[in-house]
């Protein structure tokens, strides 16, 4: 992940806010990684649902999807300082 230089007039309020989004992007590209190895694991259970594993791929894609945009969030916040 690219580190974004942070505008010296930048209130901290805000910079501690877009370092919760990052913390929270990271989070979220971690309970994917979680998700798809719960589907891996489950695909080798004789005892699992079928649609089990499509179901956490299609949760797993939905929490890369909220990490992008977490981060755009955080990189807006922060161009939005800079103005």
């Amino acid at each position: 992940m690219a580190t974004e230089s942070r505008p010296a007039t930048a209130a901290p309020e805000l910079l501690a806010y877009v370092d919760g989004l990052r913390a929270d992007a990271d989070r979220m590209d971690g309970y994917a990684e979680r998700l798809r190895g719960a589907a891996e694991r489950l695909g080798d259970c004789a005892g699992a649902p079928e649609w089990s594993g499509a179901a956490l791929e299609r949760q797993a894609t939905a929490c890369v999807t909220a990490a992008i945009q977490l981060r755009a969030a955080a990189a807006a916040l922060l161009a939005h300082a800079a103005e």
